[in-house]
Parts: C-alpha cells; structure tokens; sequence
C-alpha cells in the first residue's frame, strides 16, 4: 500500500524504519514543524523530519492536518493508508477521510487503558506490571477506534519511561507492519474497544515532575521513574531546582523526616513517608549530573537539611 507516515519525535523512527523495510510504499511524512529547544532556543527540525530529508522522503510540516494546505498536500501523495506514531497532533476532518484505509496508530499501552499522550509514564507510576501496544484505527475521539492488533510487554523493577519507551517502540515497528499487511489483504479483525478499564493518560508537565518527598518510597520510586526523562523529576534545596535521577528505595534503613537528607560516605538517603530512598544521581542548580555521594562531599549538607516540595 502507499502509506503517508506520521510521526514526530524519535521513538517514531523504528516503525518509520520497519515500514521502508516492508513490502508497502512510504510516500510521504507528515511531522509536526520545526520547535525551539535548548539554551539558545533554536529552532530545530523533528528527529522524523531529519530522518526523512536524509532517506529523500517527501516532507510536510504541520501541527493541524485539517488545515486546507496541508490537506492538499496529503491529496497530492495520495496515499492508501496513514500509520501514525508519536505524531502529537489530532486528526480531524477533512484529513481524516483522504486516505481510503483510514489513519491507523500505533499507541503504547493497551487500549483502552491510558489514552492520551503520556501512556508509558502513567502506567510506571500506577505501579502496573504489564504494558504494550495497540494498533488501531483513528476514529473522531481520542484513542477510542477499533483495535487492529496489540502485543504485551512486561514492566521491568528498574524501568524508567526512557527504557520502556525504547523497547515497545523496536517491538512497534513489526506490529505496525503485520497491521498494515492485514489491512491491506483483508485479512484486519478490527475489535471495539472495551467499554470497562479505561484509564486516561494526559500529557505531564515540569511542575507535576516535582517530588513530593512525604509520598511512600515506592510511590516516589515510581514518581522518579515515570519522570525519566522526561518532563525530568526534580526537586528544591535552598530555593534551587535540584534533578532527581533514578532512586533505590530501601526496605528499612534510619528514621528521617520526609525529605530529609543523610549523607553518608558512600551514599546519600532521602526520608519519604515511610522509608528512605538511596539516592544515586542528582544536577544541582546549574550544574551537571554528578554521583549523589561527589555532591554530599562538596555539598556538606548540615544534619536536618530537607529537600523542599509544594507550592511555598
């Protein structure tokens, strides 16, 4: 078939890549326009957009598929089916009806549990055990067409969002490409989702990434993990934004007070709302990432000190 891809960011590319492997047609990407990012607040093209330009792929850039220049720049590809992954951006009419097989996304959970556009990250901090992806049609409503195929992976103990993200995007690229052979012999079982568990997955923000040490020490384990890397945990010391990484929450250790910090020569824990964490790295105000420890030694954190969190 001739597929128009839509994608955005680089966890789109390995379906991008799986679908230029198969027997189908890539004719075209559309990816939402070039963004600022960085100190210098450049403005920089999507890693899908530099990927197609480098393979000599057709590009078009927009945030609004609706709209009438990019609906007739999709026309003139002519494309048979959309495959839509990561594209950040809603589908409506009239783009919604130019391709004749319909828009089909590959979306990372099982549907219809978290819809929206932070699966990975809510189903960590849910503490959920399993996970994985869906294929299905893009229909008027967010994440709510029928499923085409699906496949499962298993939340590991240590996973952030980062190293989930990465394996269901390698194991998306195949789905993608056994749905668009279904589609395209008639052999697609399209199913209507559920109408029970569903669960919804908005996009998270900076300030919801904020650690709130008063939380129990899985719950701030699972807050840091589902933050990494992105929108990034982080939390307050002396009026500065300190990052957060990874934590190993202990299942006893010293009694400290919600935030509080022990350093100690080999490792530095924190106080939550039951036991502590041990933390492993961290970025203070304007600096780099260092070993908890380096900082503790240079820091000098006085007895009591306390990670701050809350809105004061």
């Amino acid at each position: 078939m001739r597929v128009l891809f839509a994608g955005t960011p680089a966890v789109a590319l390995p379906t991008l890549q799986a679908i230029l492997n198969s027997d189908h047609e890539v004719v075209g990407v559309l990816t939402r326009p070039p963004a600022r990012a960085g100190r210098k607040r450049a403005l920089l093209a999507s890693p899908v957009q530099e990927f197609a330009e480098e393979v000599g792929l057709p590009v078009i850039t927009s945030d609004r598929p609706h709209q009438p220049d990019t609906v007739a720049a999709i026309r003139e590809l002519a494309p048979e089916v959309a495959a839509v992954v990561a594209y950040g951006g809603l589908v409506r009419e009239p783009a919604l009806s130019l391709p004749e097989r319909g828009w089909i996304n590959l979306h990372f959970s099982l549907l219809p549990a978290w819809r929206g556009a932070a699966p990975v990250q809510h189903a960590i901090r849910a503490g959920d055990q399993i996970t994985g992806a869906t294929t299905f049609w893009i229909e008027a409503g967010l994440d709510t067409g029928p499923v085409l195929g699906t496949l499962t992976e298993q939340i590991r103990a240590r996973d952030t969002s980062g190293d989930l993200l990465e394996r269901l995007a390698e194991a998306g690229g195949p789905l993608m490409v056994a749905t668009l052979d279904a589609v395209a012999d008639g052999t697609a079982d399209a199913q209507p989702q559920p109408a029970t568990g569903i669960s919804h997955a908005p996009r998270l923000t900076t300030a919801q990434a904020q650690l709130d040490w008063s939380q129990p020490a899985f719950a701030v384990d699972r807050s840091v993990r589902a933050f990494t890397p992105a929108p990034g945990p982080w939390t307050r010391l002396a009026g500065g934004r300190v990052k957060i990484g990874p934590v190993q929450p202990l299942s006893q250790g010293p009694q400290l007070a919600p935030g509080e910090i022990l350093a100690e020569p080999q490792h530095v824990l924190v106080g939550t709302g039951t036991t502590p964490v041990r933390l492993g790295q961290l970025a203070p105000a304007g600096k780099g990432w260092m070993a908890a420890a380096d900082w503790a030694r240079g820091a000098r954190p006085a007895t009591g000190t306390r990670f701050e969190w809350g809105t004061s």
